[in-house]
């Protein structure tokens, strides 16, 4: 057992108080408190105050600024934020530059009725959609860089954990405020909330990172293109910030990882496919069999919320303990398998513990494969491109599962309930697959991340 491996396994529980693994807990709540904002509690909002149901569907595509977020990661990997990148550093000054901007268009929203200017309310959520997003690119790019590899699972077991007590706040916490009082109340006192990343933003120290010389000599490969080219100038300049931002962050990972990045993107694409469909066809699924919707929120949100946290907890001390490899691997395994806990689920009908044993299982499977998969996707990034490179994941993590689901209601109302889960389980098998080949071909726990010791 080496030194590293020593510290680990000594570490224990311990690993989640060290600084930078606690202050993933309040960058965590400030990533997550605007995704509802701009979502089913601005929804909510809307409808409660009689706007008519197409204009809200249409509103509800300010969310896709998440989906599209690799397209300006990019620009947070290399281009400074005037004044801010020189007192903060690059990391903290984007953002701290999106935290100030959500606050903004948050409370703009709080002081604008969308039944006099809907279109005025919609500019606010839109730019607080992609203040979210921009946020989370950075937040994204600090945690990978922040701390040693077998640290990442615990970094993003506290990242969760904020992220899920976000949602409650701006879920139950904002629909309560109003409620009691107003919605202008309610978003008011979510604008207030995001202090908590701003502060936190404040507080921490800028993460070190080094370039390594392969990524200095890659680079180099392309200012000697560009010395060859008749580009001068400004046309010159372009160029080279164009494919140092935008070329090199993709390239570098195929020419790292070579063949084996076909199967690496092909995994993360798969990976939580079968999770997603789940979590789609979850609250229509409990109503149907005959459940409350007091007992869906006593159980399947809220002990469900507690049982996600005990996973991902228990994710990252497991990564910190044994590594990444067998422990991404018995995720692969056990989240189709869950989702055979709810076609038994289906077969014996509304019974309590039959939700309770499916909600366990479930969730604690789900936080386990939460900050596993995280540490995985920062173990791949290097660090001269850490947030395009990530952005790039977690694009892929979600995107072809999230449009497949789109099918899930079709299947169920064909097939009922009981195959229906059968089927979705089904939907994992290629991410065992691919799993068990990456432990051939690209150890998780054996590459070495660009810029780390």
């Amino acid at each position: 057992m080496n030194d590293t491996t020593t510290t680990q396994a000594r570490e224990g529980w311990k690993v989640y108080l060290k600084p930078r693994v606690l202050g993933m807990l309040f960058l965590g709540f400030s990533a997550g408190l605007p995704l509802l904002l701009v979502g089913g509690t601005f929804s909510a909002w809307l409808r409660d105050l009689g706007i008519e149901l197409a204009a809200i569907g249409f509103l509800s595509w300010v969310g896709m600024a998440h989906s599209i977020k690799v397209l300006w990661a990019p620009l947070i990997d290399r281009a400074p934020v005037p004044l801010l990148s020189r007192l903060l550093g690059r990391r903290r000054a984007w953002m701290l530059l999106a935290q100030l901007v959500i606050a903004a268009a948050l409370l703009g929203m709080a002081l604008t009725d969308p039944r006099e200017h809907l279109g005025l309310v919609a500019l606010w959520a839109v730019l607080a959609a992609f203040g979210s997003a921009t946020q989370d690119v950075a937040i994204d790019a600090y945690r990978v860089e922040a701390e040693a590899r077998h640290r990442q699972a615990a970094m993003a077991a506290t990242y969760v954990t904020g992220y899920r007590v976000a949602i409650l706040a701006a879920g139950a916490g904002a629909l309560h405020l109003a409620s009691i009082d107003s919605w202008t109340l309610a978003y008011s006192a979510m604008a207030l909330l995001m202090g908590v990343g701003i502060v936190t933003t404040l507080i921490i120290a800028e993460p070190t990172v080094t370039v390594t010389s392969s990524t200095l000599h890659f680079e180099q490969r392309v200012a000697d293109y560009l010395a060859q080219t008749s580009h001068a100038g400004w046309r010159r300049n372009l160029t080279a910030w164009f494919i140092g931002a935008m070329v090199c962050p993709f390239a570098e990972f195929f020419q790292r990882y070579g063949k084996a990045s076909l199967l690496i993107l092909a995994f993360i694409a798969t990976f939580r496919i079968s999770d997603i469909f789940m979590g789609v066809m979850a609250n229509p699924f409990y109503l149907d069999l005959g459940f409350s919707k007091a007992q869906i929120a006593n159980i399947a949100a809220a002990f469900g919320l507690g049982m996600t946290l005990l996973g991902a907890g228990l994710g990252g001390l497991l990564v910190a303990r044994f590594g990444i490899a067998p422990i991404l691997l018995l995720t692969a395994f056990m989240a189709p398998i869950t989702n055979l806990a709810f076609a038994w689920l289906a077969f014996i009908g509304p019974e309590t513990y039959g939700l309770v044993l499916a909600i366990v299982a479930d969730n604690i499977t789900g936080g386990l494969a939460i900050s596993v998969f995280i540490a995985y996707l920062s173990s791949l990034t290097n660090t001269a491109y850490t947030a395009t490179q990530y952005a790039l994941f977690s694009s892929l993590m979600t995107l072809p599962g999230q449009f497949a689901a789109g099918f899930t209601g079709v299947l169920a109302a064909n097939v009922g309930w009981v195959s229906f889960f059968m089927t979705t389980a089904l939907t994992g098998l290629p991410a065992i697959i691919l799993a068990a080949m990456l432990l051939k071909f690209a150890h998780p726990d054996r590459m070495q991340r660009p810029g780390v010791d």
